[in-house]
């Protein structure tokens, strides 16, 4: 599994002492960088409970599958319930944390987003913040994953048997097969994949450059020249919910990120995020996310932070 080794940065270092370490990949010794494969029960006996129970934001992918028993994970402070069949998709760059292990078993695919080549990684989507965490496959979907996950596995542990680059090769391309498998889920034989509404897209990108200066949905309908009926028509096609609680989501993940992995004061982050003072955004998180931002923050990093 790759690991925070004592060649990490300092500022995986200082945010390790506060408890939501930054990990770096690094591959385990002998195999190719950029992917590990492992299981739950490899898992169990090279990390302690506790060092897994913690918070932790990984500069790479994993994938999550399980064969029996079942597992709790939380990606970015949302909870998620696995059972056998399901899979787990976290993202570098999110926050996730581990439940009790001691009775699941299955696969946990470990991966570097250069790993794969960049048409594979388009067309899987890899960089879609918005991508769901948790899925369910059924039938033939569930049948392909299995066989998909089972020939990945095969090939990283036969290192040896054929040439490191060949070898590398190999796991290349049956990874691309697992996430192009997980990105499409459900796509009727035959036709097109179904590509998100440009609406949704073009707020989506916009907002990530904005939501740090506004929250008004009518100013993003006048940046991109739509109303504001449309973006919420929109986000409720794509994400199941309206245009303004789609904002409101991104802007509280950001905070709570700011209060998990940041020593910034909420005044601070108050002003990072664009409000006009420490009180309004107090109230707009305590609405929101059902805790004040002092009391999120000691909840993920201890009552001592």
């Amino acid at each position: 599994m790759a690991r925070d080794r004592s060649g990490s940065s300092s500022r995986s270092r200082q945010l390790a002492a506060r408890g939501i370490p930054e990990i770096p990949f690094a591959a385990p010794p002998g195999t190719p960088a950029g992917v590990e494969v492992l299981s739950l029960a490899d898992l169990r006996r090279r990390v302690a409970p506790g060092k897994l129970a913690g918070p932790q934001r990984p500069e790479f992918h994993h994938l999550l599958t399980l064969t029996s028993g079942g597992l709790r994970h939380t990606v970015d402070f949302t909870g998620y319930s696995l059972r056998p069949g399901s899979w787990l998709w976290v993202r570098p760059g999110q926050v996730h944390q581990w439940g009790d292990v001691t009775h699941a078993k299955g696969t946990l695919i470990l991966f570097r987003q250069d790993f794969l080549d960049q048409a594979t990684a388009t067309a899987a989507r890899v960089e879609d913040p918005h991508a769901p965490v948790l899925s369910t496959p059924v039938a033939d979907d569930a049948e392909a994953l299995r066989i998909a996950e089972e020939h990945l596995t095969r090939e990283f542990h036969a290192l040896g048997q054929l040439p490191l680059a060949v070898h590398t090769a190999a796991l290349r391309h049956l990874l691309s097969v697992l996430v192009l498998r997980l990105a499409h889920l459900a796509t009727p034989f035959g036709s097109p994949v179904p590509e998100p509404d440009e609406t949704y897209l073009r707020f989506r990108d916009a907002l990530e450059t904005a939501f740090t200066r506004t929250r008004r949905v009518e100013d993003y309908a006048h940046m991109l020249g739509y109303s504001t009926r449309t973006l919420s028509r929109a986000t409720l096609a794509a994400a199941g919910l309206g245009a303004k609680e789609f904002i409101d989501r991104r802007v509280v993940l950001e905070a709570k990120r700011l209060l998990a992995h940041s020593d910034r004061t909420a005044a601070q982050i108050a002003d990072q995020l664009g409000f006009a003072d420490p009180t309004q955004f107090s109230k707009y998180f305590h609405q929101r996310a059902g805790q004040s931002p002092i009391g999120f923050r000691r909840s993920v990093r201890g009552h001592d932070a």
